[in-house]
């Protein structure tokens, strides 16, 4: 597919030194969780997850409750497609107006970038199972409809967090997880034996380019998966990729290297997720610089200006915390936010 002419939404311009979270917290507590999520990474403040709550608040539960004339219920084998609004999307749907109401609390008289996550069409088609019980992946017609209501969903949500919090300028994040399976073909069927086919790059691209022109916010692509496909992503029109930054390999780095001359930011997840991954390195929390030295050798190695450093790296958890305890939750934001410091005080 060709990339000329694409719309390019409006550039996310965090400001240097910014750090923030994946989307996902632990417990159920609406008002706490934004407290945290508003209050410990001010540069960019993010709408927390809460998965605990159970389904409908789970990240494929909370984004098919957003999406416009489709509708899914909780089945044993997961999420799937129902011919009208049930129980479950009705949950999903009042949670998100409990969060937003929780986010609107503590961000009154704010004025920056607001990040907000979602699922994005591929990982969304990945987990979610037509009538017959196979994922929607296997069919395209299936895809096409449901980039198409989820897009219309996000531009439905954009309005809605730009209402409540008047002086944001909302950053969209789209979670994809599974787009690298989604490429190579490595989703399997219901009955596990067998894989569906690997959906073209250009139809992959597509999707994407259609969700990001519809929300017209700028967008950022999420996944702690390996093999974050940073090339593809940067033709689709995001303007930042989130990944674990632990999981780059040195053959992805001329990928990461054009992506950032392209004016893509970089959200690399340095810190570990949870209590358990942080072991017994007491460094995990205690040492901020040493956190983002990584991400300053690989700076050095594509032969990056120094300089742009700060402004071009949000620093994050590796993945979403919904997996922490609360105290560790807390102190791995705060952490991030002061390892994102050090990259504007020594910038070299």
């Amino acid at each position: 597919m060709s990339t000329e002419n694409q719309t390019q939404p409006s550039t996310f311009k965090p400001s240097p030194g910014a750090a923030t979270g994946v989307g996902s917290m632990p417990g159920g507590d609406a008002r706490e969780a934004a407290r945290t999520a508003v209050g410990t990474v001010e540069a960019l403040p993010f709408l927390p997850e809460l998965p605990a709550r159970g389904p409908g608040a789970d990240m494929i539960g909370r984004t098919l409750g957003m999406l416009v004339e489709l509708y899914a219920r909780v089945e044993p084998s997961g999420w799937r497609f129902a011919d009208r609004p049930g129980r479950d999307t009705r949950r999903a749907r009042s949670w998100m107006g409990e969060d937003l109401d929780a986010l609107e609390e503590f961000t009154q008289g704010y004025a920056g970038p607001l990040k907000v996550q979602v699922v994005g069409p591929w990982t969304l088609a990945a987990c979610v199972e037509l009538r017959g019980g196979e994922s929607a992946l296997g069919d395209p017609g299936a895809c096409r409809d449901l980039t198409a209501s989820l897009a219309e969903g996000l531009r439905l949500h954009v309005d809605e967090v730009r209402r409540r919090v008047p002086g944001a300028e909302v950053v969209l994040q789209l979670d994809e997880p599974s787009l690298t399976a989604v490429l190579r073909g490595q989703v399997r069927t219901a009955s596990g034996y067998r894989t569906y086919r690997t959906v073209d790059r250009a139809v992959v691209e597509g999707a994407l380019r259609e969700v990001i022109e519809a929300v017209r916010t700028p967008v950022i692509a999420h996944s702690c998966a390996p093999d974050v496909p940073f090339a593809l992503l940067r033709r689709s029109g995001v303007t930042g990729v989130s990944f674990d930054f632990a999981l780059l390999t040195e053959r992805e780095w001329d990928a990461v290297g054009e992506a950032v001359e392209g004016g893509v930011k970089l959200l690399a997840g340095v810190v570990p997720g949870t209590d358990a991954d942080s072991g017994t390195d007491s460094r995990a929390l205690s040492d901020p610089a040493g956190s983002v030295s990584g991400v300053r050798s690989l700076w050095r190695r594509l032969g990056l200006a120094p300089g742009t450093l700060a402004e071009s790296v949000v620093v994050t958890p590796a993945c979403g915390l919904a997996g922490a305890s609360p105290a560790y939750a807390r102190a791995a934001l705060a952490h991030c936010a002061k390892a994102a410091r050090t990259l504007v005080d020594d910038p070299e």
